[in-house]
């Protein structure tokens, strides 16, 4: 747990459209690597090695520097049986930790629930990006869900309106071919006016802020320094939840990855050389993840759907190294040609809720699973 008496604040970077593990931490001495990416291969001169068997993708240099200093986490081989391989499916899967039905309940969701249970804050949990993350889903339960915090609650009634609409519509299209609208809408009914009066508590944030450090001007990087603002504005906020990509490389993955982890790299290192500069980092921690990994062998230009995949987890209270062994390369020990998960997910969210949150993890992810001890 924190050094200090501070609530502890978890903040989730989804990682959308199955980054690919294969090229994220590279086994630059398993020959089998090379053998199996001949397209989309990254040369040893150019892996950021970390130690004498795996190294970082050349773009995450930022981020090798956070795993230097003993504050970055590498899980190995997360995820569960029998993925499907399915964007949505597996999404809804790590959202909801039903990999045997469709779930209708977020992990946050309840967890959030837990932290506030007479929803007193209606900002306990922050969702940012045009959409409306199913992990945070839970009937009766508000959050706070922010397109662009520099204009939430200081725009017209129409403007606001029309932004609200987009992100109401956007996780209408999303859930309500596979969970129904009556749900969805029952769902936005009951957490719409909570959600309304984050306007007026969150647009105090950018008021409040100053800070020295430069973040770059990128999508993500735009969505961190929201967090940090809302963060450092002290509202209460325990949760925070953004997005980025797609991963999804089929084609062109070459230049399409180097771009999507330099945007990453940068960005949430300048949102933790922001809170270390405004002593508030000792009490957050952020989990990046995928939904799943890609295919061993790249296609020609790009790698396919997979299982196996990777997560991390920074922030000053880490105990960084790599956890979970990196799985097996080996042709006979692939599944459908991918990597073969060994660490289930809901371990990774079991020690985020109980050993950083503090909450009984078990009524949350849905069982009782061995706990990495990462933080």
């Amino acid at each position: 747990m924190t050094s200090t008496k501070k609530d502890p604040v978890l903040v989730v970077l989804q990682l959308s459209g199955g980054n690919d593990y294969f090229n994220t931490v590279i086994p630059y001495t398993d020959s089998r690597y090379y053998d199996n990416r001949p397209a989309v291969g990254i040369a040893e001169d150019r892996v950021l090695k970390i130690n004498d068997k795996v190294g970082f993708h050349p773009e995450m240099a930022p981020l090798k520097a956070v795993y230097d200093e003993g504050n970055m986490a590498i899980l190995h081989g997360v995820g569960y049986p029998n993925s499907p391989r399915s964007h949505f499916r597996s999404m809804d899967i790590w959202h909801t930790c039903e990999p045997d039905k469709l779930g209708t309940e977020g992990w946050l969701g309840r967890a959030t629930r837990e932290i506030d249970p007479n929803k007193e804050n209606v900002v306990t949990t922050v969702s940012f990006g045009p959409s409306l993350f199913r992990a945070l889903v839970l009937p009766g339960v508000p959050v706070s869900c922010v397109d662009d915090l520099n204009n939430f609650g200081m725009l017209t009634g129409i403007a606001e309106q029309d932004q609200r609409s987009k992100i109401i519509d956007r996780f209408s299209r999303l859930y309500s071919p596979t969970i129904g609208s009556g749900f969805v809408m029952d769902y936005l009914g009951q957490t719409g006016l909570d959600s309304l009066a984050a306007a007026d508590i969150l647009k105090v944030a950018p008021q409040q802020y100053s800070s020295d450090v430069e973040y770059p001007d990128t999508p993500l990087a735009n969505k961190l320094k929201g967090i940090a603002q809302v963060h450092m504005a002290d509202l209460g906020t325990r949760i925070f939840y953004c997005d980025h990509g797609s991963f999804d490389s089929h084609s062109n993955q070459t230049g399409m990855h180097d771009k999507l982890w330099k945007d990453v790299s940068e960005g949430v290192s300048s949102f933790m050389d922001d809170l270390k500069a405004h002593d508030v980092g000792d009490n957050v921690i952020l989990l990046m993840f995928t939904e799943f990994g890609r295919r061993v062998h790249d296609n020609g230009s790009g790698t396919d759907h997979g299982a196996g995949g990777a997560a991390f987890v920074l922030g000053e209270n880490v105990r960084g190294g790599e956890y979970s062994e990196y799985p097996s390369t080996a042709a006979e020990d692939l599944e459908q040609g991918d990597l073969v998960p060994n660490l289930d997910f809901r371990s990774v969210y079991s020690t985020i809720l109980e050993d950083w949150m503090g909450l009984d993890a078990q009524p949350l992810v849905g069982g009782v699973f061995e706990k990495p001890q990462f933080v």
